[in-house]
């Protein structure tokens, strides 16, 4: 079984940065999604940028668009989020999770419901 451990959350001041990592307990050669989510108090967890470790094709929420960038490093196993001019509304529990199966293809990746391994979250709080 695949176990992510999510790291790097905190707390940080609006118009700040800070960049999530995200590491996996082994290597999945196939091509397969990783992505990263939030769940902010009283919402749905939403699905906010995504990468296919096929071709490292991205997606990424309207919401965080030009001031979030994921990627992956693949001698780490790790993925990353690197988050730019946050802002209050970013505050949430970050997750990280990863689709896997025969059928992932890159279309997959936006689909919250396509993925199947979970991290166990880390906190970000932006004051403002």
């Amino acid at each position: 079984t695949l176990v992510l451990v999510e790291s790097g959350g905190g707390s940080v001041q609006a118009g700040g940065s800070l960049r999530l990592s995200c590491v996996a307990s082994e290597r999945t050669f196939s091509s397969h999604c990783l992505g990263w989510f939030r769940q902010a108090p009283g919402k749905e967890r939403e699905e906010i940028a995504a990468i296919y470790i096929g071709d490292d094709s991205t997606y990424y929420a309207d919401s965080v668009k030009g001031r979030f960038t994921i990627s992956h490093e693949w001698a780490k196993d790790t993925l990353y989020l690197q988050m730019n001019s946050l802002k209050s509304e970013d505050t949430a529990i970050y997750y990280c999770a990863a689709a896997l199966g025969g059928t992932v293809v890159a279309s997959s990746c936006p689909f919250i419901d396509r993925y199947n391994n979970w991290g166990q979250g880390t906190q970000l709080n932006v004051s403002s």
